[in-house]
């Protein structure tokens, strides 16, 4: 089998290696030379339509990009992810693609259909299911080691294209709305539902369309444990794996984190028809307030209230959201 993993004397032909953002930046100029799928994609994202909907207090970037249809039309069922090799593994990858090892046990690598200016897919290197159970802590030493990034984690029914194969993607500080907005928006619309030293849990409500937990802290161990709590609490329907969600997860001198709680994988406009069709299906960059449309149309035509609609469906209904912040309550345990 070929090694796709690329070594620091190569980057270093395409930039400074000393941090591990500064590696992926030269990672992504060492693909764009020598891959042209690579090269013509992230071209043709620099010239994507871009729209930005103002509502009171935020807004929502909305990004017109062909090429993610193949993201946001993916079936996802498990008869389909059977009839198709899986192409996050190292065996399947094409022979251009390259990519940096972190830890030993992830491969990151630049994904070739962007909806940022550098987008990583950041697989396991092991073929396992899409889960985030005992796996949160890599999440933010990546955040932490990726520290121009915002990494992101895709439930396998709230966005991930791939939910046979485990992994996570990271996008630049900053193209996602909420990156910008988290503390406002907390500071507003947020109940503060436990504080001490070492971290703080809000949760944000209904103003935002997306009700979201956030938790703060600079002690890995603490958030990590507040992380398995809220994990262990969320529902879990009968036929998924674990509990629908997306995360969001960013380091400045300390970690924050943002949890997104689902109700359903895509609103019913994704399955209508003729003029009530819009072909979105939010994913934790949508859930960040960058709505990606595949589809010029839509992009053109979709309006603040068919988005307050798609978000209210996909968000947690707020008899269970009120349940789990009662819940999550405490003074310690």
């Amino acid at each position: 089998m070929q090694d796709h993993t690329i070594n620091k004397d190569e980057l270093n032909k395409f930039g400074s290696t000393t941090t591990l953002s500064d590696q992926v930046k030269a990672l992504l100029l060492h693909q764009k030379k020598n891959w042209s799928l690579v090269k013509t994609n992230y071209a043709d994202l620099e010239k994507v339509k871009v729209r930005l909907l103002h509502f009171s207090d935020f807004k929502l970037r909305l990004q017109f990009n062909p090429e993610r249809i193949r993201s946001s039309a993916a079936k996802t069922d498990e008869n389909s992810i059977n009839e198709r090799p899986c192409f996050l593994c190292e065996k399947n990858r094409p022979v251009e693609q390259k990519g940096i090892d972190f830890n030993g046990e992830y491969n990151i690598r630049i994904n070739p259909y962007p909806i940022f200016p550098i987008h990583l897919t950041i697989t396991l290197n092991e073929h396992q299911p899409q889960r985030i159970s005992g796996r949160f802590g890599d999440m933010l030493r990546l955040s932490k080691a990726l520290n121009e990034f915002t990494v992101f984690y895709n439930g396998p029914k709230c966005g991930a294209s791939a939910p046979d194969h485990f992994h996570f993607q990271a996008g630049l500080k900053g193209l996602m709305p909420l990156y910008s907005e988290t503390t406002k928006i907390a500071e507003k619309y947020g109940e503060v539902l436990f504080n001490d030293e070492t971290l703080k849990l809000i949760a944000v409500d209904e103003p935002y369309l997306r009700k979201f937990f956030l938790l703060e802290s600079n002690n890995q161990t603490e958030i990590e444990r507040q992380f398995d709590k809220i994990h262990n609490i969320l529902p879990v329907r009968d036929d998924e794996t674990e509990p629908m969600m997306n995360i969001l997860c960013f380091y400045n001198n300390g970690w924050k984190v943002v949890i997104f709680p689902r109700e359903k994988q895509r609103p019913k406009q994704f399955f209508a028809e003729g003029d009530d069709q819009f072909l979105m299906s939010p994913a934790s960059a949508e859930m960040g307030g960058l709505a990606v449309l595949p589809r010029e149309n839509d992009f053109e035509r979709i309006t603040h209230a068919d988005l307050v609609s798609i978000y209210r469906q996909v968000s947690l209904n707020n008899k269970t959201f009120e349940s789990l912040k009662n819940k999550l309550k405490r003074n310690d345990e």
